[in-house]
C-alpha cells in the first residue's frame, strides 16, 4: 500500500509503501533527511512526529536484538 508523506520540516512530499495494515515507525525524508516517527493505518497517515536521533539509535538496537534471537 503507497501513502504519501508531508515532511513537516521542507514541506516535500514522500511516498511510503508498506504490506502491513499498522505501521509505527520511522521515516527519513529523501529531500532535506529529517527523521519522523509515522503511524499508518489502512494507509491513512495517522500521525507525524519529528523523531531525535537517539529515539532511532534506540530503535535499530531493539530491531537488531530481536534479529538476533529470531534466528
Amino acid at each position: 500500500m503507497l501513502t504519501k508523506i508531508k515532511c513537516p520540516k521542507c514541506n516535500t512530499e514522500g511516498t511510503f509503501s508498506i504490506s502491513d495494515p499498522v505501521y509505527d515507525g520511522p521515516y527519513r525524508c529523501w529531500k532535506c533527511r529529517e527523521l519522523l516517527k509515522i503511524r499508518m493505518e489502512h494507509g491513512s497517515l495517522i500521525s507525524v512526529q519529528q523523531m531525535d536521533p537517539q529515539e532511532m539509535a534506540k530503535l535499530e538496537e531493539i530491531r537488531a536484538m530481536k534479529e538476533k534471537f529470531r534466528h
